[in-house]
């Protein structure tokens, strides 16, 4: 067909990874036998590699049967397929046989758990496998166990390094394999087990999520008593796990959808004449939240009971949101079944705009419905879209089988019906709440505790820290500090590179120099700035006293003299009267302050006055507000020794304030 995307852009090829953004809120999982890594694939070996690979697939899902049957999911319930040969192409690989399945968990977490632990359960059952993990996030594995990692490891290089395996999570190590393929990775665990195999803090942090499953699954049910019509009774009695394509068709309901729930054709057909029955549904906890927590007006065709009656009321409420949600969910599988869209038709119309089908057209113009009008015959003749019929179709078509056996009240009414289970867990939800965030603060404290001894290197038996102060040298601290500054500041400030070989800044000081003084208007102002500066071997201050010697002050030129003298008088009169009131200009030791305090003979006016002349020493201010800072950290990580361990200078910790 003319216009229509052909083979170069098969249907198998909308769910790459490259092609599309994997789905919200769904865990995708690859388990990869070591059989298909022994030896290359022939068309002779196809036939009994696909059949051991089918034999595998029976015995994990009979192994699993026991924990999965009486479970309900949130959307998707766990499943595995094959790929196989000869193109096993899909998000896990591109060239080895293996199995695979995803779960869309939702708003349910749980669900995401529970599909870890049977991953971790098939891992110990079939000890020659090696499984992948993965969900919309990432490797998820990492980031529990992210206080434990090694440093190298980040999301960057992840990527075929995770594995499960013997139970255990094993992971690749940068130095062995830089850049590992699937195949290489699988090797390397497979032949160097327990160097990949992770550390103990590792492996506990991700186990500890799984470790009272599966009984907390069974935990995370929940049976409530509802009133609904006999049709609903009844396809609940026969497929129970039908109650989360209810929920989720009353959680996800929409404006159109909502059309169907006011005429309830399906499961309401005599509107107000429809007796209502009392039966218990189970559900998951996630579930019940999600009715419970939404207000709902039923359908004025729908069979209410009397509102002072507030038992029958509440389970006829829980009800009604049940039945209304059962009979959305009906409605629209039903026509997306007969028109075999859904989720797959909007992936297949992504890749169609991706690739400029569309040709930038806008919507609902005459060309665009053309094209469109193509892509969906073409879509509706391909086999994608008879699989996606079936799998839309197959609740519909499973509700009218159950629906066209026998049915009336007289089979519920007879029946006792167990109470509700107590849902205070919905409403004091914050212990649990606080203990998760407690367990979350100690790893965060252990975490910043070993690395504040790394950094510090602190030891209980060295000597005291007035002793090893003398050792770094007060003296190589400002040297240090300025070598620090000349190298890595830039006019971005000063930034720690990963390469301390950095060039130097490309900037031109002339041109910056103009460029200033043509902005400032203030010719000249850098001979005045250059001879205020102090001799070299002492250090310069601003002299703020008003009175102050204009003689060391070069002459300026005459057409700026003007200017310039009413600009740095100003300037100084602005800064002494601002600083008059503090106490900040006693806070420096002056470079001769030591000499001034043994001349008793000076009086203290005169050295007061001297003061007022006296240089400010930045080296020993440096040092001096350096230590100061140190000690206030109190062996805490802090911009002192962050700052003093990027020029390479260690201080060790007061250890007599610790009583030592």
């Amino acid at each position: 067909m003319a216009g229509v995307p052909k083979s170069d852009l098969a249907f198998s090829d909308i769910f790459s990874q490259k092609n599309s953004r994997l789905p919200d809120d769904t865990v995708f999982y690859a388990i990869f036998p070591d059989f298909t890594l022994n030896s290359n694939p022939t068309p002779t070996s196809e036939p009994s590699l696909s059949s051991s690979l089918q034999s595998l697939h029976l015995q994990i899902l009979q192994t699993l049967s026991p924990f999965t049957t009486d479970y309900l999911w949130q959307h998707e319930s766990f499943t595995l397929s094959l790929s196989s040969l000869p193109k096993p192409s899909c998000l896990c690989s591109s060239h080895l046989p293996h199995l695979h399945g995803k779960l869309r968990f939702g708003d349910n977490l749980d669900d995401e758990w529970f599909t870890l632990f049977l991953l971790f359960k098939i891992s110990t059952t079939f000890p020659s496998l090696s499984i992948r993990v993965w969900d919309t996030d990432g490797e998820f594995l990492l980031i529990e166990a992210a206080f434990h990692l090694p440093r190298w490891l980040n999301p960057e290089n992840s990527l075929n390094r995770v594995f499960i395996r013997q139970g255990h999570i094993h992971i690749v190590p940068k130095d062995r394999l830089l850049s590992p393929n699937l195949s290489d990775s699988l090797r390397f665990i497979i032949n160097h087990s327990e160097e990949s195999r992770a550390s103990e803090s590792i492996q506990s942090a991700v186990k500890k999520r799984i470790l009272d499953y599966p009984e907390r699954a069974q935990r995370n049910m929940h049976q409530v008593r509802v009133r609904v019509p006999v049709s609903v009774a009844q396809v609940l009695k026969h497929e129970p796990c039908l109650i989360s394509l209810a929920v989720e068709g009353f959680y996800d309901r929409d404006i159109d959808s909502m059309k169907y729930a006011a005429k309830m054709e399906k499961f309401l057909p005599k509107g107000r004449e429809e007796e209502l029955v009392c039966v218990a549904v189970k559900m998951s906890r996630a579930m019940y939240a999600q009715l419970v927590q939404q207000v709902f007006q039923a359908p004025k065709n729908y069979p209410m009971p009397n509102r002072s009656d507030k038992v029958a009321y509440g389970e006829a409420e829980l009800g009604l949101k049940i039945t209304c949600g059962l009979e959305m969910m009906y409605q629209l599988r039903k026509r997306e079944g007969l028109e075999g869209k859904g989720r797959t038709w909007e992936a297949y119309k992504e890749s169609l705009e991706r690739s400029g089908y569309f040709q930038g057209l806008l919507p609902g113009s005459k060309e665009y419905q053309r094209l469109m009008h193509n892509a969906e015959e073409y879509y509706r003749n391909s086999s994608l879209f008879l699989r996606t019929s079936e799998m839309l179709s197959a609740p519909v078509k499973r509700i009218d089988e159950i629906l066209a056996l026998p049915h009336s009240p007289d089979e519920f009414s007879g029946q006792e019906v167990p109470p509700s289970d107590d849902d205070s867990w919905l409403y004091n939800g914050e212990d649990e709440l606080n203990s998760a965030l407690l367990e979350r603060q100690k790893e965060m404290d252990l975490y910043n505790s070993k690395h504040k001894k790394k950094q510090n290197g602190q030891d209980d038996t060295g000597p005291s820290s007035s002793s090893n102060v003398d050792e770094v040298g007060l003296g190589d601290i400002a040297k240090t500090m300025q070598d620090f500054v000349h190298k890595v500041s830039s006019y971005k400030g000063a930034e720690v590179p990963e390469n301390r070989n950095l060039k130097e800044v490309d900037l031109d000081v002339d041109r910056f120099i103009k460029d200033m003084e043509s902005v400032m208007k203030r010719q000249g102002f850098e001979d005045v700035a250059s001879n205020v500066d102090i001799e070299d071997g002492s250090s310069s201050d601003f002299d703020l006293d008003e009175s102050e010697d204009e003689s060391d002050i070069a002459e300026p030129s005459e057409d700026n003299e003007e200017e310039k003298d009413t600009f740095m008088h100003s300037y100084s009169d602005a800064m002494t009267e601002e600083l008059k009131p503090t106490s900040i200009a006693k806070s420096f030791v002056r470079a001769n302050e030591q000499a001034t305090k043994k001349d008793e003979g000076t009086s203290n006016a005169t050295e007061d006055m001297d003061e007022d002349f006296t240089p400010v020493d930045v080296d020993v201010n440096l040092v001096k507000s350096f230590l100061d800072s140190f000690s206030s950290q109190q062996g805490l990580p802090g911009p002192a020794s962050n700052l003093l361990g990027l020029m390479g200078v260690q201080l060790p910790h007061d250890d007599k304030k610790k009583g030592k």
